[in-house]
């Protein structure tokens, strides 16, 4: 049985990309605690990040930095926070976050966002990806990574 990032990474279902590479994909999660908000999860369907081979997390904590310059640059904030919990979907995923205040770091805080306001944070997002150097792994098209 598939996961939903699995669905999302296939084109099954729909997603905000940020980022693609070979062995990992970034997209918005569609009940951010603060604008911005984005996943970044593995093309494997691996449970756990305690899974992982350690040169996937090495990765994963590479693109996970790496975008959180981006927030800080697109959303102005002094700090990105980086949450690794799982217990909503069997996938590893990152959850990395613009911090305003502290409570922005609480995956309990997530509200749903609407399409327009996820498009235009992942839009700023997807810009400052490109500004830091890194367009070749911005997928050509927010909603596809074709």
């Amino acid at each position: 049985m598939s996961t939903v990032f699995e669905k999302i990474i296939s084109g099954e279902f729909s997603g905000r990309f940020v980022w693609a590479d070979d062995s990992c994909v970034a997209f918005a999660t569609i009940e951010p605690t603060s604008p911005g908000h984005v996943l970044i999860v593995p093309r494997d369907p691996i449970p756990s990040w305690t899974q992982l081979d350690p040169q996937e997390c090495t990765h994963l904590m590479e693109v996970a930095q790496i975008i959180g310059r981006a927030q800080e640059r697109a959303f102005g904030v002094e700090r990105s926070g980086l949450v690794i919990a799982g217990f909503e979907v069997p996938h590893t995923h990152l959850h990395v976050i613009p911090l305003r205040t502290e409570s922005d770091v609480l995956l309990s805080n997530a509200a749903p966002a609407s399409s327009e306001e996820l498009d235009a944070a992942i839009e700023k997002l997807r810009e400052a990806v490109v500004a830091l150097g890194y367009g070749a792994k911005v997928p050509p098209q927010m909603a596809s990574l074709q």
